[in-house]
């Protein structure tokens, strides 16, 4: 069987967490968290890089950054993991469900603007497959109305936007290097702040309320609780582990793309026969090869397909169930306007494997077998 995902070890994890254990430092915020922060400061040209146990970390501490509050609205889309919507709900703000475009799955920009309301206090523009969202014109919208724009690139890490890598253009980023991503610690994250006024308050909402990091940098002689904040810090084995994959980072975003690039142009002809829809890639952006996902005509030919495609040793999976459409999503969250193209999409969306060592030939074989 070749399973969905598998992950990949560049060789110096187990060397670099021997490392941390010998160095007797284990809590975080140690060597190895550091030069990942550094690492990620100089890739993704942010002004400061803080690692989380997780990116719903992330979110979660730039919703209290944002200052969200109960009755506070934040604009997102309804295709994406529950944790973008949770980290805002757990404030007691109300998300605001937009419909994606038909071509990259992103929020569509150009229905941001009628979901605005007076309550409206932030957009989250999540980059579905390390494809990035329109940038340019959701920060304008967000100077025009005054809102804070916090990029969920989960899924993007070293994507770039017409140059500019994605995390670094909203005024905070947030990152996943879950086990299912791209770089990973197994679990992990990292929230990015690209505004000075957020460094200071997230160093300590990060570390439990506490300025402890004043504290540390000898800049007070006792730190206590001056803020809300809770453990949001990841330990060294981890922050070890997650450094020998930075390293390599180039490496494998561009093994990635290999894959992705060779799944896009073997099914070029499945396309042309209107027997699956590929991904569009827009023009001016580099993406990951986070995912390759492909759209079937119907729901009930995507779950032929997921099988026929397991009959043959092949395990894909099908991705989000909108948000919108979840007994909490119903609840606590707010439509704008039509989301017809999120209920379509993601009810004929397949992913399939892609991951560093993966037979991508036969996986190409299975996907014709399972499509004649």
């Amino acid at each position: 069987m070749i399973g969905f995902n598998k992950a990949y070890t560049s060789g110096k994890e187990l060397e670099y967490i021997k490392e941390a254990a010998i160095k007797k430092q284990l809590a975080g915020d140690g060597f190895f968290t550091s030069k990942c922060s550094e690492w990620l400061e100089s890739e993704i040209s942010c002004t400061r890089a803080l690692l989380t146990h997780s990116c719903t970390a992330a979110l979660e501490m730039a919703a209290i950054l944002a200052n969200i509050k109960e009755g506070d609205e934040v604009i997102m889309p309804s295709f994406t993991f529950v944790s973008t919507a949770n980290a805002f709900v757990l404030r007691g703000a109300t998300p605001v469900f937009v419909d994606v475009r038909v071509d990259t799955l992103n929020i569509n920009e150009s229905l941001i603007e009628a979901a605005i309301t007076s309550k409206t206090k932030a957009i989250v523009p999540v980059h579905y497959a390390g494809v990035p969202c329109e940038m340019d014109v959701i920060m304008d919208i967000a100077r025009k109305y005054n809102l804070l724009v916090i990029e969920d690139a989960a899924q993007g890490i070293l994507s770039t936007y017409k140059g500019k890598p994605l995390g670094s253009i909203g005024d905070i980023g947030c990152l996943s290097f879950h086990e299912t991503k791209n770089i990973i610690s197994g679990e992990g994250g990292a929230i990015l702040l690209n505004n000075d006024t957020f460094t200071k308050r997230a160093e300590i909402i990060r570390e439990k309320g506490t300025n402890r990091a004043s504290f540390m940098n000898g800049e007070v002689s006792k730190y206590s609780w001056v803020d809300i904040g809770s453990s949001f810090l990841p330990g060294e084995l981890t922050a070890a582990f997650l450094w020998a994959q930075l390293q390599e980072g180039r490496l494998i975003t561009a093994k990635r793309r290999e894959i992705w690039d060779f799944y896009h142009k073997i099914f070029q002809d499945l396309e042309s026969t209107k027997k699956i829809k590929r991904p569009t890639i827009p023009e001016n952006i580099f993406h990951n090869g986070h995912i390759y996902y492909i759209l079937l005509s119907s729901n009930s030919k995507r779950d032929e397909f997921i099988e026929s495609m397991k009959s043959k040793g092949v395990h894909c999976v099908f991705h989000y169930s909108p948000l919108h459409s979840s007994k909490i999503g119903k609840q606590l969250g707010r439509i704008s306007g039509d989301l017809s193209i999120t209920d379509d999409i993601s009810s004929r969306l397949v992913r399939l494997p892609i991951w560093l060592g993966i037979d991508q030939i036969k996986v190409s074989q299975c996907v014709r077998d399972s499509l004649t």
